[in-house]
């Protein structure tokens, strides 16, 4: 932590919480000379007896190493009773698991001992000087269920649990679940948490991207073939149905798949055997399949895109995966979270989590959901830069206010003096037309419309989205 010439905060009512008598005395004598009112404690329960007895303090300085509740465990009790208190970790060493742990579960800041009072000055003007959440978020907690080390599941609002309520529903029952929703909402993390809940947790797990390979490509990777099948195919190849047999295979993007597989999938789901490619007899498998999409199922239906039959053998249970605007309330423990998590992998320190930082959190709209915000938190943590970060996210929250107010989909209009916004404007009024024209020529083959614009497959939906560009 760099020093810097800091004014002294404003007075306020001081928490310090630490079992060593020399250091209680050194915090209490340097927060008085600023006029601060200083409580002690000696120990996590008698902090927490504090805390219940009387108003809650401004902030809580907390030592980490105590017993007999250490810093995590009276942290985590002392939001239980005061939600939103603001707390500073206090370490005798750079920790950086503890850190982690302090931080995901709501530690504003931390202090590393032995500090000069301008660090400790600097820590107490960042959190003293930072309003409050607004009450609907303070102290949000949810279930986090980790899954490996990069995924885990957050139910913190009423429509995540309900999810979580229905996988428990179905988990144990072998039938197919389709999953609904954005790109980014978390798909793939359900379809784990149903894996590992349901009796095939011990057996094969495995994702299929269907809209990230061609047609025969992907009937080769999920089927197999035979030596002999195809020029290259000098050996036999086993598909991921039978490397996925007893287990649960994930089918993500299933409205892209095309309609000829479309058959030969069905036929797994009715009698559980198909044909490696080449192969004329019948390989018998037992696996679930997870299908999970972002298309509008209805319009795909129409579209032919969808087999309607295979759309009523995958929906024997449906999962709707709302967007991260509709589950705001779950944005400060999401951002804490990946905080923790992409510091303790990158083997950095966790930044603090301000109020200023979640408020604006919450109020962006994260159209790219949870990977947005994922990005978010991870520039954020190499940047290192709180004020950065948040004006990026309030140009991004103006442009996408700016991209509503046109129905059409069209750029919004500029005025003509302001010759960034025009440059802007004319930019993204050409790639509009440019993928339009694409689209036709294609006849709306979305596939080959990116490939033909040389942009990826996601990239070329995100702008679909972004212009509003509707198939005519």
């Amino acid at each position: 932590m760099s020093l810097k010439l800091v004014t002294a905060p404003t007075p306020a009512t001081i928490l310090v919480v630490d079992d060593e008598p020399s250091m209680r005395r050194y915090l209490q004598t340097v927060l008085e000379v600023d006029s601060h009112r200083v409580l002690t404690a000696a120990s996590g329960p008698e902090a927490i007896e504090r805390v219940q007895a009387g108003p809650p303090p401004d902030l809580v300085l907390l030592d980490l190493v105590m017993e007999p509740l250490d810093g995590l465990q009276t942290l985590e009790r002392l939001h239980q009773l005061r939600p939103g208190m603001k707390v500073v970790m206090l370490s005798c060493v750079s920790d950086t698991r503890k850190v982690v742990q302090a931080i995901r579960l709501g530690a504003q800041d931390y202090l590393t001992k032995p500090f000069q009072k301008a660090e400790l000055d600097a820590v107490l003007n960042h959190c003293l000087s930072q309003a409050p959440l607004p009450p609907e978020f303070e102290g949000q907690t949810g279930e986090v269920e980790e899954l490996s080390d990069d995924l885990f599941f957050v139910a913190a609002s009423p429509a995540m649990r309900k999810i979580r309520e229905q996988v428990d529903q179905v988990v144990n029952v072998n039938v197919p679940v389709l999953m609904l929703g954005e790109s980014g909402t978390g798909k793939e993390v359900v379809a784990r948490l149903i894996h590992k809940l349901s009796p095939r947790s011990h057996r094969t797990f495995l994702k299929v991207n269907c809209a990230a390979l061609p047609a025969d490509l992907l009937e080769s990777e999920l089927f197999g073939y035979e030596a002999g099948a195809f020029t290259g195919a000098t050996r036999a190849k086993p598909g991921k149905f039978e490397l996925c047999d007893k287990g649960t295979i994930l089918l993500d993007e299933i409205g892209e798949m095309p309609p000829a597989l479309q058959a030969k999938l069905l036929h797994v789901l009715q009698d559980q055997q198909f044909s490696r490619l080449g192969s004329r007899s019948v390989v018998n498998v037992d696996v679930r399949i997870l299908a999970a999409t972002n298309v509008d199922i209805q319009q795909a239906i129409a579209s032919k895109k969808l087999r309607e039959d295979l759309y009523y053998r995958l929906n024997a249970f449906t999962l709707h995966l709302p967007p991260l605007r509709e589950r705001r309330e779950e944005i400060p423990l999401l951002i804490r979270h990946f905080m923790g998590l992409f510091a303790a992998r990158y083997g950095r320190t966790p930044l603090p989590i301000s109020p200023n930082l979640i408020e604006a959190c919450v109020r962006y709209s994260w159209p790219g959901n949870l990977r947005e915000l994922e990005n978010f938190v991870k520039r954020y943590l190499i940047l290192g830069d709180e004020n950065l970060v948040l004006s990026e996210l309030e140009a991004a929250r103006e442009a996408s206010l700016g991209g509503d107010t046109s129905s059409s989909g069209a750029p919004p209009k500029t005025d003509p003096q302001d010759l960034k916004s025009l440059v802007r404007s004319l930019k993204d009024e050409a790639e509009m037309e440019a993928i339009k024209r694409t689209l036709e020529r294609t006849k709306w083959n979305r596939k080959e419309a990116a490939r033909l614009l040389k942009i990826s497959y996601k990239a070329l939906l995100y702008k679909i989205r972004q212009y509003n560009i509707d198939r005519p």
